[in-house]
């Protein structure tokens, strides 16, 4: 089963394998933002109702929405 951004809880480390086929239309704002393949990165908070998420990535937190998070495929 793939794993994403969206399905990992609060501390958890991993880094960015790539990005679900089926949310093209979040890709080009993803990786603009720094969210590139084999990017580390660590879940800092998710809100009570899983929306938004946030993780620190490059030195900076940034926060998505849940449809961007399910986005992003990671490893680790």
């Amino acid at each position: 089963m793939k794993k994403t951004l969206a399905d990992l809880p609060v501390g958890s480390e991993g880094k960015i394998a790539g990005f679900d086929k089926t949310h093209k239309p979040y890709r080009q704002k993803l990786m603009s933002m720094g969210l590139t393949p084999n990017t580390h990165f660590v879940v800092t908070r998710v809100a009570p109702m899983g929306d938004p998420v946030e993780i620190m990535v490059r030195d900076y937190n940034l926060s998505l929405r849940r449809d961007e998070a399910k986005a992003v495929m990671v490893e680790g």
